[in-house]
């Protein structure tokens, strides 16, 4: 078997097979008889020239090579008759051809799919007529088309013949998706059984799928361009390098790209004292440009050709972007990848980014529709502000994982701020701006919130500091991120709504199961993000990264976690204890040595761990009872953890944590009259129903609950018990008014005949409001 078309699965298998790519067949039989040195005569020369010569176009159609040309030389030198060859091709179209000619002119519709231009011509005829192809051919250079679909009914059957002159397009992968096949640029099918419509509809649902848009500089380059100046010292340039984790920047003259700077040469600059030096004296001066719609073949050439390591890209004097060798490696990688995009997956827009998925539908199967109609509008109005609006974060590891959450977190390339007040109009809501960072909320009148921020970067100057905030991209402010599964984001704009943006391997890590850190000093610049782990580890069912494992026992071995502010130490605290399965993650934080990092005292060991899953149990119990009243579960958690902690520690702890006053108070009733009650109850030599709803009565739930799970006596659990479900809820019916009516006078002895009243009902005297107020009666005369 001989031939020039693409090898396909179903394809007929031969002894011999010889497969080239090659503009026509007779060109594979022209090397070899040329390589065996076996001679033509002038009859078999023309007769294989006429092959090339209808196959190439006349050497015309681009799936012509350099091979047709030296084929159809040496046959022209074997004596080929070019003249035959023309009277031949030379054909007349029929009447009838020139009829279908004219409907498939007027059945031509244009359709734009991913940015590219597509038409489908469409005719139908009661008999097969014959060189369709001639006939699409000569539409397509009469109309100028770059991608044309012939869709000709003949009878019971639909010929399609389709022509791409598009490197996006390739039509023979389309056609296959028929039953027939082709090349790149020239392919037909013939589909039995269909309809026009349903063939229309299945070419423009199968080029949605498998249309690979074209990539310029624009979609690979990054933006803002981060840079350093003439005037730095490589000192510097050095900061700047280190503040943003970069490896090259460019260097600018006012507003203009004079020259790149690499770490590599900063670092031996700084070796040699020479930190104070000018990076004007080091730079590299010369280098290449490109602008925003350059093909990302120059691209190519410069970077791997030329290894410059950092491309500016300048749109009428003004750099506009960079694209680093990092990401363009990345693109070439994700374009590997992405051999055959399926209907979920498109090759990334970015040269910076991993492979995006299209979640729309998702989006709309497990989002309210009021949500999602908020987040399309997102889109609608930065679109018309020119702008790039984001989902990101925590929304969007739900979403993947399909967790409930309506959280939603806006992230804008632009102005936030902007961006929020002009939402604000079309969707009414108020908008509670923060001009220092660049972010808003949006309060909707129903109470839901959405939060917007500007693209962001953070960099913090010393181990656990505060974070200091410049206004970035959208990748760079997802770097800033705690874990890889909480860096993707979801595009909102029109036209690529719903499509995921995974720089970091999120995806991957959400489907391995792994929670990984995005570099080796997260833990250091934020050891908060530690707890943050263990959370997310328990919650999830995942587990902690080896690499970010070392990490976490690097910092707790540093103490950094004691550097943090106590308020945001609470704040993670108060998240973990909030869990579904607090105490898991507590073990875990045992298991890293992590309890003396939050209080010297409370180091999680056997005893206290114990004493958490009595507390747990407690509140299970609790639970169970199904009281109206609701307990603070995380708050009981938080003062038994607080227990190895004398009452001083313990207020003062409390008070650094920056807690609630109510909290606060909680600790202080917990730590200084806990005993006293204790005592109080075991010591009594009459404990009655009264005397114990006079102990426990004054006390929070939160604070009896941890009485009760830190009791070693089961008479204080017995106690605590009978409160809960025998005392707690009783009440005398009759009311002061009712006292009143019975002629006494309002003062003092209310008091004492409610008490009185109550102690009666706890022994199951009193039942109904006559016995109480005949008691009233019969032991409070009248004076």
């Amino acid at each position: 078997i001989y031939d020039h078309h693409p090898e396909q699965d179903a394809d007929i298998r031969g002894s011999v097979e010889v497969i080239k790519n090659v503009g026509s067949t007779p060109t594979i039989l022209v090397e070899i008889l040329k390589e065996r040195k076996i001679p033509i005569t002038e009859d078999e020369a023309t007769v294989m020239m006429l092959g090339i010569y209808e196959d190439t176009g006349s050497l015309s159609f681009p799936s012509t090579t350099v091979e047709d040309y030296l084929a159809a030389a040496h046959l022209k030198s074997c004596g080929a008759n070019l003249g035959s060859v023309a009277d031949i091709l030379a054909k007349d179209f029929t009447a009838e051809q020139i009829s279908l000619l004219y409907d498939l002119i007027q059945g031509s519709k244009a359709y734009t799919v991913h940015g590219v231009e597509v038409v489908i011509a469409e005719a139908r005829r009661e008999q097969y007529v014959g060189d369709l192809a001639i006939l699409v051919h000569k539409l397509r250079d009469m109309e100028a088309v770059s991608v044309l679909f012939a869709v000709c009914q003949m009878g019971d059957r639909v010929v399609l013949v389709a022509r791409s002159r598009k490197p996006e397009v390739d039509a023979g992968a389309l056609m296959r998706e028929f039953g027939g096949g082709g090349h790149h640029y020239a392919a037909s099918a013939t589909v039995k059984n269909a309809t026009i419509f349903q063939i229309r509809e299945k070419i423009l649902r199968t080029l949605a799928e498998k249309i690979i848009p074209r990539r310029t500089a624009a979609d690979l380059m990054a933006s803002p361009v981060r840079h350093a100046s003439v005037e730095n010292t490589m000192t510097d340039v050095h900061y700047l390098l280190t503040r943003y984790n970069i490896n090259v920047v460019p260097v600018f003259r006012k507003e203009e790209t004079v020259g790149i700077i690499t770490r590599q040469v900063v670092e031996k600059a700084l070796f040699h004292g020479l930190g104070n030096e000018s990076v004007e004296e080091y730079m590299n001066t010369d280098f290449d440009t490109v602008g925003p719609q350059e093909g990302i073949e120059r691209v190519q050439e410069i970077i791997i050709g030329k290894n410059q390591r950092l491309i500016p890209v300048v749109s009428d004097g003004q750099v506009t972007g960079i694209i680093t060798r990092t990401g363009f490696l990345r693109f070439l990688h994700d374009v590997r990848d992405v051999v055959q995009p399926g209907p979920e997956e498109d090759i990334p827009s970015e040269g910076v980014l991993a492979r995006k998925k299209l979640i729309h539908n998702l989006m709309r199967e497990l989002l309210p529709v009021r949500v999602f109609d908020l987040l399309a509008g997102a889109g609608e109005v930065a679109e018309r502000l020119g702008m790039k609006a984001y989902v990101v974060g925590g929304f969007v590891r739900d979403l993947v994982m399909r967790n409930h959450n309506i959280d939603a977190d806006i992230v804008v390339e632009g102005d936030g701020i902007a961006f929020s007040e002009a939402f604000s109009q079309e969707y009414p809501c108020r908008v509670r701006p923060h001009h220092k960072f660049g972010t808003a909320v949006l309060v909707f009148p129903d109470g839901y919130k959405i939060d917007v921020a500007t693209a962001r970067v953070e960099y913090y100057r010393e181990p656990a500091a505060l974070p200091t905030v410049e206004y970035s991209s959208l990748k760079l402010d997802l770097y800033r991120r705690d874990f890889t599964i909480n860096t993707l984001a979801v595009r909102l704009n029109p036209g690529v709504f719903g499509e995921l943006i995974d720089f970091f391997g999120g995806q991957r890590d959400i489907k391995e199961r792994v929670l990984r850190i995005l570099h080796s000093l997260s833990f250091v610049e934020d050891p908060s993000r530690i707890l943050r782990a263990m959370r997310f580890e328990r919650r999830f069912g995942f587990a902690i990264g080896r690499h970010t494992q070392n990490l976490i026992r690097n910092t707790v071995r540093l103490d950094l976690i004691e550097r943090l502010p106590k308020p945001r130490l609470f704040s993670e605290l108060e998240l973990i204890l909030k869990e579904e399965e607090p105490i898991g993650i507590l073990k875990r934080l045992a298991s890293f040595g992590i309890g003396p990092s939050l209080h010297p005292k409370i180091t999680l060991d056997k005893a206290q761990i114990a004493l958490l899953e009595e507390t747990s149990e407690i509140l299970v119990w609790f639970s169970l009872l199904f009281l109206e009243e609701k307990v603070e579960r995380w708050a009981v958690l938080f003062l038994a953890l607080l227990n190895p902690l004398s009452p001083e520690e313990a207020k003062k702890f409390a008070a650094d944590l920056g807690i609630g006053r109510w909290l606060r108070d909680w600790v202080r009733l917990a730590k200084d009259d806990a005993t006293d009650i204790t005592h109080r109850l075991l010591s009594a030599r009459v404990v009655s129903r009264k005397f114990v709803y006079d102990c426990l009565n004054p006390l929070p739930n939160e604070v009896i609950l941890y009485l009760m799970a830190k009791a070693k006596s089961n008479d204080i659990k017995r106690y605590i018990s009978l409160y809960f479900t025998q005392l707690k809820y009783v009440r005398p019916i009759i009311k002061g008014k009712d006292l009143q009516a019975l002629g006494y006078s309002p003062g003092p002895l209310y008091k004492e005949i409610m008490d009185e009243v109550l102690e009666r009902k706890f022994v199951g005297d009193l039942r109904t409001k006559a016995d109480e107020m005949s008691f009233v009666l019969s032991h409070f005369p009248k004076s």
